[in-house]
């Protein structure tokens, strides 16, 4: 679990609103350092006039097993095409640094994790012996890389499978993540009709997204004010996509979608296909979408609720989930089997669900795991799942394995940009249209499966479910001393000051510092996925220590100066680290490539049995940023059972964080009042530079 980390690994972080053709600062997508960091998102058509038609696959549906270069073929312009791929086939391939680079950067981040005088010196020593003892290891890497996987990245088929697709954990909490959108303004929250409105504009919307994407019409993501063009393969896995429980590997299946046009509502426990689009692949009118949902509602509560409710199946651990699914197709016969398919198939899923929540760590709760009331309202293995509660509050959860979080970023940008009144102004006719009826698609799969196998099934994957859930702990933290704007006057990059907010915060609770994780993309790179930039430094380690474990009281001048002064050069040292991990030359994507290739008989290079190199890398506090005014709260799981999870926002006059851990720990409400206190002392240290009129540079994010 340590080195291969199944668990969140690429939210990205992000910046300012999208409009079309605009030029963004993603001042956090790699850390927010620099210049580079711009990401340039292009508008594509989606205007009524379009009737260009999504070109139909050969094949109705795509099996993945995880290898990009097998889905490749989609690509080319007789399928998808388009200028959404026109850039594929010349991005870089992820490079191998050499041993001596890497051991050059990794030693600063480990250090200050050596408890000791002799580990420090042990760890040295492995250090030195690397690049000899790694050497074979190396020329085979380099081979895998120039070779074996020329057309492709060295690493992504390894992370697909054994990072995602081979973990036997429930994906809940293990592996999915969580966005809640702000409201939409022109909806009454709360009123009888808010949440039908609020999914139908979210799926109208989707329904444009989904024609930009599946005709590949959409311009593809581009970095910087070079406009560096990334890699946007995993577009083909968000719409009519799911993952398939097998034993040993799941699959992941995407379907036509020229010929599978409905999206999935879940409503009680129970599901419905309706339509979305027509027969362009254009969304059908607001009025016919909000019938259809109303309809799925009526429909949800004439339905018993002794009957089955599947959904909770897919929150289980994944073989039992895979030997749940054999027997639903065993007894349940051809009518399962096309029941099934039709989930699957789906554009989106839009949970319906019957409850509502006020505080922060319920709504937070309810978007990752569903909790105890809805969480047998979810298909989890969906790829993306839009909720919606009885107030018209929305979010989504969205399955992790061949998807990172940018392009999802792309499109929840793209479907909250929208109002419901923007788009029945120019969506609307007022009407309904009767052929457009929701179909209920579990209602003829029961008839032939033993009620009791169906509850012991059912019963067995809800006790596993609420065990695991209450297992979890979140905490939310909204910090409106200052963001963004503050700290880019006292001339530090944001998203580095606060992960030295967060270190000092860490290293508080814990009692010293541990191995961090900042998710960095690395899409620049045909078929790359992310690299971690590493929080902790030589840096780090020296501020934190000088700001002590409590704070200080009573202090002079001269010695909050030279903690001013240890801050800077903490941020800068995070900022530099981030910059080489978003030039994929971080440290743990090349230890990774590495330690596959040992042979099994083989002796292995003495770091990695090292404590300290395996302490570096059991991520304590694992973090990522986003940065997005549309999304209010965000988050996901910790990834080892002695962690926390941080997922964070900078906002120009707040700093908002949602932490989640372990509940026996008691961490998630200690971390939250650390974070605000390490804030606060910041504070006072930033303002020496800021008392004399803001004399100091500011940042250029």
């Amino acid at each position: 679990i340590a080195y291969i980390p199944y668990y969140y690994s690429g939210l990205q972080k992000r910046g300012l609103p999208v409009t079309p053709n605009s030029t963004q600062k993603n001042e956090t997508a790699f850390g927010g350092r620099n210049h580079h960091n711009l990401v340039v998102y292009r508008s594509f058509s989606i205007s009524a006039q379009d009737r260009t038609q999504i070109k139909p696959w050969k094949s109705h549906v795509v099996e993945s097993n995880g290898d990009y270069r097998d889905e490749a073929f989609l690509e080319k312009e007789d399928v998808i095409g388009g200028p959404l791929y026109k850039n594929q086939a010349s991005l870089p391939r992820l490079p191998v640094p050499s041993l001596e680079e890497t051991i050059e950067r990794f030693l600063p981040t480990a250090l200050p994790l050596a408890r000791n005088a002799e580990e420090e010196k042990a760890l040295k020593s492995a250090c030195e012996a690397f690049p000899n003892e790694a050497k074979q290891l190396q020329e085979r890497l380099i081979n895998r890389s120039e070779v074996e996987m020329k057309d492709s990245s060295f690493l992504q088929l390894w992370w697909n499978t054994l990072g995602y697709l081979q973990v036997r954990d429930s994906v809940v909490v293990n592996v999915s993540y969580y966005f809640q959108f702000k409201n939409d303004p022109t909806i009454v929250m709360g009123s009888k009709t808010a949440n039908v409105q609020r999914a139908a504009a979210l799926l109208y919307a989707t329904g444009e997204f989904r024609k930009g994407v599946c005709s590949g019409n959409m311009e593809p993501e581009v970095l910087g004010r070079q406009k560096i063009p990334l890699d946007s393969t995993a577009y083909k896995y968000m719409f009519n996509a799911s993952r398939i429980p097998r034993p040993v590997q799941d699959s992941y299946r995407i379907y036509d979608p020229s010929r599978y046009t409905h999206a999935i509502v879940g409503r009680k426990g129970h599901f419905f296909a309706i339509d979305i689009v027509d027969e362009y692949g254009d969304p059908l009118s607001l009025s016919v979408l909000e019938d259809q949902l109303q309809q799925c509602i009526n429909l949800a509560d004439e339905i018993p609720s002794s009957r089955a409710k599947l959904g909770i199946l897919t929150s289980s651990n994944r073989d039992n989930w895979a030997d749940a699914r054999k027997k639903l197709l065993a007894y349940g016969g051809e009518s399962m089997a096309r029941a099934l398919e039709m989930l699957e198939s789906g554009a989106v899923l839009v949970n319906l669900d019957d409850s509502a929540y006020t505080e922060w760590e319920e709504i937070s709760e309810m978007l990752l795991t569903g909790r105890k009331q809805s969480g047998d309202n979810r298909w989890f293995d969906k790829s993306i799942q839009l909720i919606v509660d009885n107030n018209g509050l929305a979010g989504c959860t969205n399955e992790h394995s061949m998807m990172d979080g940018m392009p999802t970023v792309k499109f929840v940008d793209y479907i909250t940009n929208t109002t419901y009144e923007e788009i029945k102004a120019r969506s609307d006719d007022g009407n309904t249209d009767p052929s457009h009826k929701p179909v209920d698609i579990f209602s003829e799969c029961f008839q032939k499966i033993d009620g009791s196998l169906l509850e012991e099934m059912e019963n067995k994957a809800r006790e596993e479910f609420h065990q695991n859930i209450g297992k979890q702990s979140i905490s939310y933290v909204n910090f409106k001393g200052y963001g963004s704007d503050l700290i880019k006057k006292s001339g530090n990059p944001p998203d580095a000051f606060v992960q030295v907010a967060m270190q000092l915060a860490i290293y508080r609770l814990y009692g010293e510092q541990v191995g961090t994780y900042e998710a960095t993309q690395v899409r620049r790179f045909l078929h790359g996925r992310t690299e971690v930039t590493r929080a902790v430094s030589l840096e780090s380690a020296a501020f934190v220590k000088k700001m002590g474990t409590v704070p200080s009281k009573d202090e002079g001048p001269e010695a909050k100066k030279e903690k001013l002064k240890l801050l800077k050069e903490a941020t800068a040292a995070h900022g530099n680290y981030s910059q080489l991990a978003a030039q994929a030359f971080g440290v743990d994507r090349h230890f990774f490539g590495l330690s596959m290739l040992v042979d099994e008989q083989e002796k292995t290079p003495a770091l990695f049995s090292d404590p300290v190199f395996g302490r570096s890398k059991w991520w304590r506090l694992s973090t990522s940023n986003l940065s997005h005014p549309n999304i209010v709260n965000w988050g996901f799981g910790q990834v080892v059972p002695d962690g926390c999870g941080v997922a964070y926002s900078v906002h120009p006059k707040s700093c908002v964080f949602t932490i989640s851990a372990l509940a026996e720990t008691g961490w998630t409400p200690k971390l939250a009042e650390l974070l605000e206190e390490s804030l606060e002392e910041m504070r006072g240290l930033i303002e020496l530079d800021l008392k004399d009129g803001d004399s100091q540079p500011a940042s250029k994010l």
